[in-house]
């Protein structure tokens, strides 16, 4: 008898330690753009996005009111939807020049993606309007994104 429970111990442990972390850890991302422009328009919340088609991304373009040259602004503004997916942050409006909002890292799991957003640049350096956004892109996922 306690041979037959030795051998299911060991069994069970083998089985236990049979999980594959290859989903899990660092993701890695690239920076479309990072600044803290503000548009004139008020009516922008502060939000956090994933755009995963290109008729958001050029709502949001447009949405952002950049100028009409919009690759001017966004090195990387041709997005291959169908690899990539966009994770964009931006900030409430700042009655003050020198506020950011960070995507600092970006972590999964098997199951989720999670989306770390700090403040790193605490503001109030001189009385200009802003607004601090940062967008990046990932590789695409079907994956639920968390932002911490």
């Amino acid at each position: 008898m306690k041979q037959i429970i030795t051998i299911l111990s060991i069994l069970f442990v083998f089985a236990s330690c049979d999980n594959d972390d290859s989903q899990n850890g660092d993701l890695e991302y690239s920076v479309i753009l990072q600044g803290d422009r503000f548009n004139g328009n008020y009516d922008n919340p502060k939000e956090n996005l994933v755009i995963k088609d290109q008729q958001t991304w050029t709502s949001l373009i447009g949405k952002m009111a950049f100028l009409s040259d919009t690759n001017s602004y966004f090195p990387d503004a041709t997005i291959d939807f169908t690899k990539y997916q966009v994770i964009v942050v931006i900030d409430e409006v700042r009655q003050y020049g020198g506020y950011s909002i960070d995507i600092t890292k970006i972590t999964q799991n098997n199951n989720s993606i999670f989306v770390t957003v700090e403040q790193l640049k605490p503001g109030g350096i001189n009385a200009v309007i802003t607004q601090p956004f940062h967008i990046v892109k990932i590789l695409k996922t079907g994956k639920k994104v968390v932002f911490k």
